[in-house]
């Protein structure tokens, strides 16, 4: 007599039965299939803005009150959250210290399984330690039932900072205050989480930190407007970001960029309002770095 099937707990780990004779097909023809199973995660993300747009505000309030956003997971959840940190300041000029990473077994689980450090809830606590009431601790766990995970979440609620899960699993047992769900479904590979699941976790995270960082005022329109130039390409970029945003000649961006000091929003600023550097930096500073709020406050809204 047969038994029914038992449903596993994360559907990520269920079986696929659009892909059940993978192992049959040709090479084409299993990238085509899995090709098809990555199709949908972009509707799945879709279905998690939302959310993601409530832990985007929880972020930014956190970090105009001098706070961090700390995101804590394992395997390949946490190497995600550790590229997604490590990419913020290089990209928009913001201190490293503002986005902070931990993976379940430190920098080596980065590039080695290690795999038995995610059952640790203790670590987990131990990791975020330094939590404060004035951060935001992001988890990231595709199954949404992590333990290293579920330690990081106790020590945030000790001290009463916010909790985000970012996941793939509509059942996630973590209690957050906000759930952003990406219900991507079964693997093409059962369990393979770094495929669909992860891949909406990247989407997700890539693209939290771009909405935080538009929101702290870290890009003009659609133009990374802190850079900071280390060398003669940056230089370049940030001459052409100038002449971008504000239509000015070559030579009329050289000297407003070496008028402002090399920062690239006060010459915008100064530019656009037809302002002196001074009062463009005045007017960034009233406007908590926001050009559009610097410009308003100079009359050129």
């Amino acid at each position: 007599m047969s038994r029914p099937a038992v449903r596993v707990v994360s559907p990520t780990e269920e079986r696929n039965p659009a892909t059940a004779g993978i192992d049959r097909l040709d090479t084409l023809g299993m990238l085509r299939l899995i090709n098809a199973q990555d199709a949908l995660v972009a509707a799945s993300v879709a279905g998690a803005l939302p959310a993601l747009a409530r832990a985007v505000d929880l972020a930014v309030t956190a970090l105009r009150q001098n706070g961090r956003v700390h995101y804590a997971g394992a395997g390949s959840s946490g190497r995600l959250g550790v590229m997604d940190a490590a990419e913020i300041p290089p990209t928009y000029g913001y201190p490293p210290d503002r986005f902070v990473a931990h993976l379940a077994g430190g920098p080596a689980a980065m590039t080695a399984a290690v795999e038995e450090v995610e059952d640790d809830p203790a670590l987990g606590r131990a990791d975020l330690a330094g939590v404060t009431a004035s951060d935001l601790v992001v988890g990231l766990a595709a199954s949404g039932r992590t333990p290293y995970v579920s330690g990081a979440f106790e020590s945030a609620r000790a001290v009463g900072a916010p909790t985000v899960l970012i996941t793939a699993n509509p059942h996630a047992t973590l209690a957050v205050d906000v759930l952003v769900c990406a219900d991507t479904g079964p693997e093409a590979i059962a369990g393979s989480t770094r495929m669909k699941a992860g891949t909406a976790q990247k989407m997700l995270l890539h693209t939290f930190s771009t909405a935080v960082m538009v929101r702290m005022g870290r890009t003009f329109s659609n133009l990374m407007v802190d850079v900071r130039a280390k060398n003669a390409k940056l230089r370049g970029r940030m001459l052409a970001t100038l002449a971008e945003a504000t239509g000015a000649g070559d030579r009329e961006c050289r000297e407003a960029l070496s008028a402002a000091d090399g920062d690239l929003k006060v010459a915008i600023t100064a530019l656009l309002a037809d302002a002196d550097p001074p009062a463009a930096r005045r007017a960034l500073e009233a406007g908590d770095g926001v050009v559009r709020d610097a410009l308003a406050r100079l009359g050129r809204a």
